[in-house]
């Protein structure tokens, strides 16, 4: 009886020891995290408007070079050139992809895309977020539509290569570019 009390208040300690001390640990570092995810997605904005920027500036280049937009529930930044990027989510094969893509001024091509989130497969699914891979969007005509063709065929200017062996998650993204640049084009437009 003595041996399970022992175990029980050991037990209640070291839970209510560890609660504290990660209850602490988050409150020292939340300030810390929401200022880096800010910085990774003011980065990633500069990137795909293709802005330069430094480590030291990019708070700077970023509230002197962007205007950020609201409508409704969707925030679109704008460059001095006024190109527009904004972020897309949605499912991917495994899991949810989330990105950032940046249209050009004339509203009908890509710019650059960047994907911030993914949890394809690595090797396959998961080149959806390579530099090579993505730069193949750069100028794309995504009206009315992007079209991911196999690997090596795509011709037209709204035809990019799909992922060999990663069909379920080329499809994934096709219809989630496709959904997004749709929907954001006619809120811009409107």
């Amino acid at each position: 009886m003595k041996q399970a009390l022992r175990i029980i208040i050991f037990v209640v300690l070291m839970g209510t020891i560890s609660g504290v001390l990660l209850v602490g640990i988050n409150a020292t570092t939340a300030t810390r995290i929401a200022k880096n995810e800010e910085l990774k997605l003011k980065s990633a904005i500069l990137d795909v408007l293709e802005i330069s920027y430094t480590k030291q500036d990019i708070l700077d280049v970023f509230d002197k070079g962007i205007k950020v937009k609201k409508s409704h529930t969707y925030i679109f930044y704008e460059s001095l050139d006024k190109a527009v990027a904004f972020e897309f989510y949605g499912p991917g094969l495994w899991g949810p992809i989330h990105g950032i893509v940046s249209i050009n001024p004339d509203f009908k091509t890509i710019r650059t895309l960047k994907i911030l989130y993914q949890e394809e497969t690595p090797g396959l699914g998961g080149r959806i977020a390579e530099k090579t891979y993505l730069s193949q969007f750069k100028n794309k005509e995504f009206l009315p539509k992007i079209i991911f063709s196999p690997s090596g065929k795509s011709k037209a200017n709204n035809e990019v290569d799909a992922i060999t062996g990663a069909t379920g998650s080329s499809r994934a993204l096709e219809k989630l570019l496709n959904e997004t640049l749709q929907k954001n084009i006619d809120i811009l437009k409107g």
